[in-house]
């Protein structure tokens, strides 16, 4: 089985799990909601991009990592629903973090957040239909990401994993791989179920 196709089927249980605490898709989601969404998932993204810049590095540059991180454009989200630097230091962040010791983990580990980027064409539609020109919820950069390049990218991706994958020639490494990408869906539902302690001041 191609190592795409074994993630999306090795990966299933996890994938949903998450994707069931998202609550994005609610017919009743307001600004409010919809900001404490963006800060959890700056809260994830910030560490998670940090951790993975380093292993991915060695397959640039293919990857194109710099056009793929999503940290900044959810700052800009997040920046313009009225945060500003001293506010986003203060959001929480998210621990632990996946276990992503080599290149196989972090490979998982990506395939999560570019999946992320493809389901979250369905969340835009969504959210600009819900809002409208609604000014307190700003420009979604965080889920336009890539613009029209979208598939290409993600055909990209893909093909940087394939490629990977033919070069180690071992079961252990698309193993490795699959199980980065399963404990990060499992972060991702940990962190967003997870209760906020003290409220963050803006």
């Amino acid at each position: 089985m191609a190592l795409l196709q074994r993630l999306k089927t090795e990966t299933r249980p996890h994938h949903e799990r998450t994707e069931g605490v998202v609550r994005l898709m609610d017919a009743h989601l307001t600004p409010a909601d919809y900001q404490r969404h963006l800060e959890d998932f700056y809260g994830l993204y910030v560490p998670l991009e940090a951790l993975l810049a380093g292993p991915l590095s060695a397959l640039e540059p293919a990857l194109n990592l710099e056009a793929r991180w999503k940290a900044p454009l959810l700052e800009a989200d997040l920046r313009a629903m009225g945060h500003d630097t001293a506010s986003l230091a203060r959001l929480p962040r998210a621990s632990p973090l996946p276990a992503l010791p080599g290149l196989a983990e972090a490979l998982g580990c990506a395939y999560v957040l570019e999946g992320s980027t493809l389901g979250g064409q369905l969340i835009l539609r969504h959210l600009t239909r819900h809002f409208g020109p609604d000014a307190r919820v700003g420009s979604f950069a965080f889920f336009r990401a890539y613009g029209d390049q979208v598939g290409p990218m993600w055909r990209a991706f893909g093909d940087a994993v394939t490629r990977a994958s033919e070069r180690a020639s071992s079961g252990s490494f698309d193993a490795a791989v699959v199980q980065g990408a399963r404990d990060t869906f499992d972060t991702f539902a940990a962190w967003l179920m997870r209760e906020h302690d003290v409220p963050v001041r803006l």
